[in-house]
């Protein structure tokens, strides 16, 4: 049975369809990403899975349960990282998830020892008694990582897990989110980081304007929507030199204020033409990120 399971999946503000026509079906032990710009509708989607938004229109199951008639039943079974960090600053890091366990009728004992093997699996077993504003960026989000997992969800969803941190503890929680998937836990993610859908996801699915656009393992999304060489072309001169030489040559190219980037089958004359010029270049293989930017025409963070 999906884990979750939406047809035709619809909310509505105003005179805009926030979510438009939504289907999904995501399979136990997936790693599910979420991906699009701002205003797409991901947020609205995971508030309606955890029963926090009532949908306007479709059908939507999650853990077996209807949504949002037993969303307090399924919310039990989930664990939830929101995109903003809302740990009680009152409260040592040991507190915030036991007290959270009690949210869950969690026996102490069983919440202890708990606490203590969540503590190792985020490697903070040292900060236990550390106030939360002691904490960095990156050791909070750890810490709402491990309270997500206090009761031991069956699904859980990921709202921006790595947003605002720096590379070293965005790839720490990145190891800590495949030990999950390789213990049988469903994930849900959203994210603005290309890389870490990339990385982490076993499909993806992109939305634009309350609508899935596409959904598929990020490489055959990658294979399906472009070239598979990138050069990107930037300074003075260079739409110039796009113009004169590589017009013919490129299979797609995406233009920005002072520069280009061109999606190629064979990078070789491109590269070969760029040789004899003083413009800054780079080669490098295509990613998710461009496929992002083909089907939605945004930019990461363009609202």
């Amino acid at each position: 049975m999906d884990v979750v399971y939406a047809e035709g999946l619809s909310k509505r503000y105003g005179a805009v369809d926030v979510v438009d026509q939504l289907d999904l079906a995501i399979t136990p032990g997936e790693c599910f990403g979420l991906l699009g710009p701002n205003g797409a509708g991901k947020t609205t989607t995971l508030r309606m899975l955890l029963g926090l938004t009532p949908p306007d229109r479709g059908r939507l199951q999650v853990l077996g349960y209807p949504i949002p008639a037993q969303a307090r039943e399924a919310r039990v079974r989930m664990g939830v990282v929101p995109q903003f960090d809302n740990l009680d600053p009152d409260f040592t890091v040991r507190e915030n998830l036991c007290n959270y366990a009690n949210y869950f009728a969690v026996p102490k004992a069983v919440a202890a020892a708990r606490v203590a093997a969540l503590l190792e699996f985020v490697a903070l077993e040292g900060r236990a008694d550390a106030a939360i504003g002691a904490l960095s960026g990156g050791m909070r989000r750890r810490v709402t990582l491990a309270r997500a997992l206090v009761n031991e969800p069956e699904l859980v969803i990921l709202d921006e897990p790595t947003t605002g941190l720096d590379p070293q503890a965005r790839r720490h929680v990145w190891q800590q989110l495949r030990q999950l998937r390789e213990a049988g836990k469903t994930l849900v993610l959203t994210s603005h980081y290309m890389e870490e859908a990339q990385r982490l996801c076993d499909r993806v699915a992109i939305m634009d304007q309350g609508r899935i656009i596409a959904c598929a393992p990020p490489l055959s999304l990658i294979n399906t929507h472009v070239s598979p060489h990138v050069v990107e072309v930037e300074g003075p001169g260079t739409l110039d030199w796009y113009a004169a030489h590589a017009t013919p040559l490129a299979q797609r190219v995406h233009q920005s204020l002072d520069g280009v980037v061109l999606y190629l089958d064979d990078p070789q004359p491109v590269l070969s033409q760029l040789q004899q010029t003083p413009l800054r270049y780079v080669h490098r293989l295509a990613d998710l990120e461009d496929v992002f930017l083909h089907l939605t025409g945004h930019a990461l963070r363009e609202d």
